[in-house]
């Protein structure tokens, strides 16, 4: 089975609703950090938040992955999709809804990232964002051309 590493990151602007999703799929471990700094893809959400961005980017990232018969490893900084196959029991017993009776945000996502993930083998690694240079491994160095990539995408829009 071929193993895919998977760096995705994402940053949003509140107030506009606005936000770029970055992420790069890495199948070639000889590449170089300038070359994979050219295949990084970043896109524009709108009408968005911070948790609902994080979630728009993975599953748009899983979607571009051609060999899907992979082990797919997935690094990210965010908490949100960390933790959700944890979190999946209770949300499908809830029905997606609040205590009060009311559907989630985001519930569509989640459901959508529950049956991607059904359908592919997904690990997920945490990754500490912005930590200083001197802490940084090779992967800690990767993460950080996305999340630049994203952060960039916004700066430029705004």
């Amino acid at each position: 089975m071929k193993n895919i590493k998977l760096f995705t990151d994402s940053s949003v602007n509140p107030q506009e609703k606005i936000g770029f999703g970055s992420f790069l799929i890495i199948e070639d471990e000889n590449l170089s950090f300038e070359n994979l700094r050219k295949t990084i893809k970043t896109k524009k959400f709108e009408n968005t938040s911070s948790t609902k961005l994080e979630l728009q980017t993975l599953l748009w990232a899983l979607d571009e992955i051609k060999n899907k018969n992979s082990l797919i490893e997935i690094y990210t900084d965010c908490q949100n999709i960390i933790n959700l196959k944890d979190r999946r029991e209770k949300l499908e017993k809830n029905e997606y809804k609040s205590s009060k009776d009311k559907l989630i945000n985001n519930h569509e996502l989640y459901k959508l990232f529950f049956e991607k993930s059904d359908k592919l083998d997904l690990v997920f690694i945490k990754v500490k964002g912005h930590k200083k240079n001197s802490l940084k491994d090779e992967i800690d160095t990767i993460f950080n051309l996305v999340d630049k990539a994203s952060r960039n995408a916004l700066r430029n829009q705004i």
